[in-house]
């Protein structure tokens, strides 16, 4: 009996001391982060930033040892509105010619119940950084049967201030408050 315990513990040290974080790549087919806002109190209008790149190593045995890093390019911008989507990337807001991306590479990732996550990191917008929290939704994780490969797939909220990133223009009229929501779909690479 102790020797079948060793050996069942000896097997369980052996599979968690060769458990390592997974490394994928974001799809930006499957991947679009959204920000909305209040325009005067009368409407709620939102604008998609597509075309994301970028990488996500989750291990779920040990979360703080997962991450995130995501490069927007401002040309995915697109809120269906060719005219307004020329003013976000105006110098009024993103000046997206001087600053052709926005960035969010995280810092610290925590566990928050079953399913649920916690990812503090920096995000940059025209040169600023600042700390943003999201409450992360792991949706499915396992092969993608049209890869067929391993994928994970992850749903996130936040609330940004865009004062705080130099996109303020009529703020507070047109609320100062951006909230994101993100979803997310990523495949290991393929072998080569």
């Amino acid at each position: 009996m102790r020797k079948t315990l060793l050996t069942a513990a000896l097997l369980a040290f052996a599979g968690s001391a060769f458990a390592a974080p997974v490394t994928y790549n974001i799809d930006p087919n499957h991947t679009d982060v959204i920000a909305q806002w209040s325009h005067f109190g009368f409407s709620n209008p939102s604008a998609h930033f597509g075309k994301a790149d970028g990488t996500i190593v989750y291990d779920a045995e040990n979360v703080s040892a997962s991450s995130v890093q995501v490069t927007l390019p401002l040309s995915g911008l697109n809120s269906f509105i060719g005219d307004f989507d020329d003013h976000l990337r105006s110098a009024d807001f993103f000046d997206a010619e001087k600053f052709p991306t926005a960035s969010f590479k995280s810092i610290k990732v925590e566990a928050a119940g079953e399913g649920k996550l916690k990812v503090t990191g920096n995000l940059t917008i025209k040169d600023i950084t600042k700390p943003v929290v999201l409450d992360v939704t792991l949706n499915k994780a396992g092969e993608q049967p049209m890869a067929k490969r391993a994928a994970i797939g992850f749903d996130a909220v936040a609330t940004v201030s865009r004062t705080e990133f130099g996109v303020g223009k009529y703020a507070p009229a047109v609320s100062d408050e951006v909230k994101l929501r993100i979803t997310t779909e990523a495949l290991v690479p393929k072998a080569e």
